[in-house]
């Protein structure tokens, strides 16, 4: 399955709904009605069995990520669906059935795939230890580190610096 760039920025926005905010971690999609224009925005219906779904993909998904859990247990989220082969002037495509209600939870993990076929390492963890957000990688060199250079990226150099200030200071 190949992703596309919205298919991309869609998984990595559902991964990135548990920011650190003021240290402390804040779920934007834990209150049903507030989680139901992102389900919309995203193609959803946002009733709460899919809403109730997508938590349990995003919650799995990022611990794979993470790596604290391992890529087969996202397996209960595929249970039971299927895919029927669709022939065009251009090729073969793939339509996924799943019921409704599980589309989007479907639809994430199968992106994950792509991307870990496609993209293979470039989905992570933010290299801030005290950030819970993702990035996707899609430079050339694969050498990014944090999710947002203004934020994350420039905290942890000024730690760094502060750091090594600090230690050659002692030093004397």
């Amino acid at each position: 399955m190949v992703v596309d760039r919205e298919q991309q920025d869609a998984l990595l926005e559902l991964l990135n709904t548990t920011p650190v905010v003021g240290g402390v971690v804040q779920d934007q999609l834990a209150d049903p009605e507030a989680a139901r224009p992102w389900q919309r925005v995203h193609g959803g219906s946002g009733t709460p069995d899919e809403h109730r779904h997508l938590l349990q993909a995003r919650d799995a998904l990022q611990s794979v990520v993470r790596a604290t859990r391992p890529a087969a247990s996202l397996a209960p989220l595929l249970k039971d669906v299927t895919s029927h082969p669709h022939l065009s002037p251009t090729g073969v495509s793939w339509e996924i059935d799943a019921p409704q209600e599980r589309r989007m939870a479907v639809e994430a993990v199968l992106a994950w795939s792509a991307l870990q076929e496609t993209m293979p390492g470039r989905l992570r963890p933010c290299a801030n230890p005290e950030c819970r957000r993702f990035l996707l990688d899609r430079s050339k060199a694969n050498k990014a580190r944090w999710c947002s250079m203004a934020v994350c990226g420039n905290r942890m150099k000024a730690r760094r610096h502060y750091q090594r200030t600090r230690d050659d200071g002692t030093a004397e």
